[in-house]
């Protein structure tokens, strides 16, 4: 899984499951860093761990998971002179308050913005909880833009999201980034019942940064369901009986992100894209990168 991605001018780092090598997108060049590894507090790991709550299912490891690597330790160590500003994601509950103040004191608003992650799930052990951990952000570093995290399923089974997102403005979150959308509907309703719901109470909205991601195998697909993403049946037929799964999936991809950013326009939401592969094939990769490429020029009209 990539969590680190160019995204016009921004990057983000984030921690990915399994042994696998990460890589640095950008318009026109790949480059590979060491490997990450999966850590229990990462947007995606939170999706799985909270999925498996909700259906009362226990999460089997197979093996000891390898020793992770803290994103904020990965950007200062290896991304330090990367020319635009990066998004940093942080599982707050793993750290102390303490650390936590270090941290966000110590960073440049200029250079940085984070998202910061609750815990996955209500058993989890927590040592900073995201409400403290948005106060601590507010205290020491205001000028940091601090994100959350935005889930169209979640909005879907609870219709509540809307408001979830409204608490997380309350406490400091300028912006909000989704888990990979596949379900248009879904992310549309949740951007809908935001956008009112801030009408009602007289506040402007925050950017919302749509996740896309491209499919090229069924496997990839599982792999997605698997991290939490609602697919609907209609894609999955499609994808399963294309002649090319990939260029089906891409294709998929671009109209959902246009349909979105059309949407956006029409009820005047800011709104930004990131594109991001779940896969370590390089046919996956190359097309995601292509399709950031080809939604850039949408963004700037």
């Amino acid at each position: 899984m990539i969590l680190l991605a160019d995204e016009g001018g921004i990057a983000r780092v984030g921690v990915c499951y399994g042994r696998r090598r990460f890589v640095l997108r950008t318009t026109d060049r790949y480059w590979t860093g060491p490997k990450m590894t999966a850590s229990t507090g990462c947007q995606r790991c939170g999706e799985v761990a909270e999925n498996a709550a909700r259906l009362g299912v226990e999460i089997v490891r197979l093996g000891p998971f390898m020793p992770t690597l803290d994103p904020a330790d990965y950007r200062a160590n290896h991304l330090e002179t990367w020319p635009t500003p990066v998004i940093v994601y942080r599982a707050v509950s793993k750290y102390a308050p303490a650390d936590l103040r270090a941290w966000l004191s110590a960073q440049d608003p200029e250079r940085l913005m984070t998202v910061l992650v609750g815990a996955a799930s209500n058993g989890a052990q927590v040592r900073t909880s995201l409400r403290d951990a948005q106060a601590l952000g507010r205290e020491v570093n205001p000028g940091l833009l601090l994100g959350g995290v935005a889930i169209p399923e979640r909005h879907t089974r609870r219709d509540d999201e809307h408001l979830r997102l409204l608490a997380k403005q309350d406490a400091g979150c300028r912006f909000f980034v989704t888990q990979v959308v596949y379900d248009t509907n879904a992310a549309k309703n949740l951007v809908s019942d935001y956008h009112y719901e801030c009408s009602a109470r007289g506040i402007s909205p925050a950017p919302f940064v749509f996740t896309l991601s491209v499919c090229g195998s069924m496997k990839t697909l599982d792999f997605l369901r698997w991290l939490g993403v609602d697919v609907p049946r209609w894609i999955e037929n499609d994808l399963k009986h294309a002649a090319d799964t990939l260029e089906a999936s891409y294709q998929q991809a671009l109209t959902t992100a246009t349909e979105l950013m059309t949407y956006c326009r029409t009820l005047g939401v800011p709104f930004g894209i990131n594109v991001e592969s779940v896969s370590i094939r390089r046919v996956e990769i190359e097309a995601s990168v292509r399709l950031a490429q080809e939604l850039r020029p949408q963004l700037k009209s």
